[in-house]
């Protein structure tokens, strides 16, 4: 038989198990705030991870155009077996000075049975224009890559902040949800208590008890809505699955005063189009088309090149003989000069395509300041008219709670009815529903008016 002492010595081991395997659960799992998710997340989106591969690619891309003013060295080496030796014709006088002007050539073999040669060849370039004006193009074009950087990580940061703040509202529902759960089923049992006194209908019990299994479905249904938002956070964080988070903000911490100070002053300096990312890529992208249409009038200059080549080369009617015969050498100096003269009208065309393409770019240039603007007081007016609703739906949620509390005091008074307590405590709960769909409402147009100005992310978080 177990005695009592030994009993609490297993019970006392079982608290300690538990205890330090929940201590591990928590240690295992990493908390974020909104600021330090998104910094995990751009260091390991794989979208990102890509965006930083296609600069690099960019990078090469520039060393390769460097490249092209380095001396270029190549080695070629040949070895032929002429198996049928081309015959020259000659006229008969060079054999006999006697032959007659009518006599037929005579069919002369000039050549050998198998041939070699090794040669070595430098070139080095010397002047082209547009080399230079190549190199103001690739340090833009390098710009451009590390902007296409910065636009993923943006549209990352996008993303998390809102994966973010959808747990944060699901999780505050759930809390809310448990409470109303709470106060229910503590209101069933009374009532189950007076029904088995005679003072409450079987039906009132009943009526309570629907109420209560609604909540905990309803609860249940947010817990898998929470899962797959912590899911969908992850996701976007670039962390697994299965990995184990915690988020170190709540709903509470957000400045609501903040943001409605902000929101309402009036916009009095000049937006600098630049914060957008969008903007400064279409802004690298002219200066790409406006270089394009001087590349083009610079291959009218001349180009000019130096090169030289050394090598060796023998011949002999034996295959043995090619390789125990002394080669010889030759060796040749020189410049290339290329001038353009007349190309059939092809790069005045050219460039005419190309200036179309940057009046094209201009063009889109103004268009997006344009759509800058709208999406700046779209997104402005959207944030307030959030708030606006956030704050109306918190005065429902205190007026419902207030409502709910006074039935429930009347109905255990005795001059209340069940049905009263039911009603208000559905006006309760959709009243918290409807808070919930304005908060993340809100949540959401705030990651989209910080996006609009540029201050989602910098860089700096």
């Amino acid at each position: 038989m177990i005695t009592t002492n030994t009993r609490r010595t297993i019970l006392i081991w079982l608290l300690s198990l538990l205890s330090s395997s929940s201590i591990l659960v928590a240690q295992d799992r990493q908390g974020f705030s909104l600021n330090e998710a998104i910094r995990f997340a751009v260091d390991h989106n794989i979208n990102i991870k890509n965006s930083a591969l296609d600069a690099l690619s960019a990078e090469a891309r520039i060393r390769e155009v460097k490249g092209t003013a380095l001396p270029q060295v190549n080695i070629a080496g040949q070895m032929t077996d002429n198996l049928i030796i081309q015959r020259v014709f000659l006229p008969a006088i060079f054999f006999d000075q006697n032959a007659s002007p009518e006599a037929p050539a005579v069919p002369v073999q000039f050549g050998v049975n198998y041939s070699g040669s090794l040669t070595g060849t430098l070139n080095q370039l010397l002047f082209d224009a547009s080399y230079r004006l190549g190199l103001r193009a690739a340090d833009t074009y390098r710009q451009l890559a590390q902007k296409n950087v910065m636009a993923s990580k943006i549209s990352v940061a996008e993303q998390v902040a809102k994966a973010y703040y959808s747990v944060l509202v699901n999780e505050q529902q759930l809390k809310l949800l448990d409470l109303n759960i709470g106060r229910v089923d503590t209101l069933y049992q009374n009532t189950v208590g007076l029904n088995k006194q005679g003072f409450a209908e079987k039906i009132d019990v009943s009526r309570l008890e629907v109420q209560v299994n609604n909540l905990k479905a309803e609860r249940q249904n947010v817990q898998n809505l929470t899962e797959l938002s912590y899911y969908l956070l992850k996701f976007q964080m670039g962390l697994g699955i299965n990995d184990n988070i915690a988020l170190t903000e709540q709903i509470q911490e957000i400045n609501f005063e903040e943001v409605e100070r902000t929101t309402a002053q009036p916009a009095t300096e000049q937006f600098d189009y630049n914060q957008r990312i969008e903007f400064s890529t279409l802004q690298s992208q002219i200066q790409l088309a406006d270089l394009d249409i001087q590349s083009v009038a610079k291959r009218y200059y001349p180009s000019l090149s130096a090169f030289a080549n050394y090598g060796y080369n023998t011949g002999r009617n034996q295959l043995q003989h090619l390789f125990t015969s002394p080669w010889f050498n030759l060796a040749t100096v020189g410049l290339n000069l290329s001038v353009p003269v007349f190309d059939g009208f092809q790069k005045k065309y050219q460039a005419q395509q190309k200036r179309f393409a940057l009046q094209k770019a201009q063009n889109s240039s103004i268009l997006l300041k344009n759509s800058i603007d709208l999406e700046n007081r779209q997104a402005s007016v959207t944030l307030r008219n959030s708030l606006q609703t956030l704050r109306t739906q918190q005065r429902n949620v205190d007026l419902a709670k207030e409502v709910a509390r006074v039935a429930k005091i009347k109905y255990q008074e005795g001059v209340g009815s069940n049905i009263e307590v039911l009603d208000a405590e559905n006006s309760f709960r959709q009243a918290q529903n409807n808070y919930f769909v304005s908060l993340y409402n809100f949540l959401q147009t705030k990651v989209d008016a910080d996006k609009a100005s540029g201050k989602l992310y910098t860089g700096q978080q």
